[in-house]
């Protein structure tokens, strides 16, 4: 089976096209999702993990993310061929603050507007663009709203907080902690979202929504977060309290994952302190 990821030489994207020894359509290979000509070459292969997005939240950086994260999609979308696969990486703050509703988020939380910036914006709009166009052009489709996904640090890549974290105890850099670390997240190492790429492509289901994240077993508050790796580590944290979490972040959030765990079978086989020496 041919594979291409789209950002495959992103933070995730390495780790995903290595995963299924994939081909990169990425602007680093000169390739750019906004462009017809580049967009064409999805249509040579039998799987498309769609990665690529432009992930700012800042408002000043509507317009790109409305441009990159939708028409690049759509680009994309439309030159998919018919009984191929597309997984579309969306993302758990579609829905908002709706999610505080909940104390595991299922899929069928609201993401009726609630505050969400562009960024979350634009991931809903591509999950449309991904219902319209499957069904359309007759194509296996997929969307991850994802957790927090974790990976080895790469060259010239932005890192997540779990990263962050890991670097940040080893090299002793403060760590700015809000709300003194109460936050809990659920957290998911990148093998085992590469793992639930290939549960989808693998099944006969022709259409899935689903929450992807590490669930309950794999939650922990920021803090024990940190304390989990000073502990791999054998080093203390240097902590710099801060007393306020940015809107809109959640306090909490942990994904339900009952649905994939029933329809595809999937569930992480990578625990918590597991992920986190592997970073180390």
């Amino acid at each position: 089976m041919k594979v291409l990821v789209t950002g495959g030489s992103g933070y995730l994207g390495i780790h995903v096209r290595r995963f299924f020894s994939a081909d990169d359509f990425s602007r680093r290979s000169n390739l750019n999702i906004l462009s017809e000509n580049d967009a064409e070459r999805v249509a040579d292969y039998d799987a498309v993990i769609h990665l690529a997005a432009y992930l700012d939240k800042d408002p000043e950086a509507a317009a790109l993310c409305f441009r990159t994260n939708v028409e690049g999609t759509a680009n994309l979308l439309r030159h998919m061929r018919s009984n191929s696969v597309f997984i579309y990486a969306s993302t758990k703050d579609v829905y908002g603050t709706h999610a505080n509703d909940y104390a595991e988020v299922s899929e069928d939380c609201s993401t009726n507007y609630c505050g969400q910036t562009a960024l979350e914006w634009s991931k809903l709009l591509g999950e449309r663009y991904v219902d319209y166009y499957a069904r359309q052009r007759n194509f296996r489709a997929c969307i991850f709203r994802l957790s927090t996904v974790y990976a080895r640090p790469s060259d010239e890549n932005e890192y997540g907080f779990v990263t962050h974290y890991v670097e940040s105890v080893k090299r002793r850099w403060p760590i700015d902690l809000p709300l003194n670390g109460q936050p809990v997240r659920d957290i998911l190492h990148v093998d085992d979202f590469s793992r639930a790429c290939a549960a989808f492509i693998e099944s006969s289901r022709d259409y899935g929504l689903y929450n992807v994240g590490g669930g309950r077993p794999n939650s922990a508050s920021l803090r024990e977060i940190i304390d989990t790796i000073a502990g791999i580590i054998q080093c203390e944290p240097v902590i710099e309290p801060e007393t306020k979490l940015p809107p809109p972040v959640l306090l909490n959030y942990i994904s339900d994952i009952t649905r994939i765990r029933e329809e595809l079978g999937w569930s992480p086989k990578i625990g918590m302190e597991e992920g986190l020496r592997s970073l180390v």
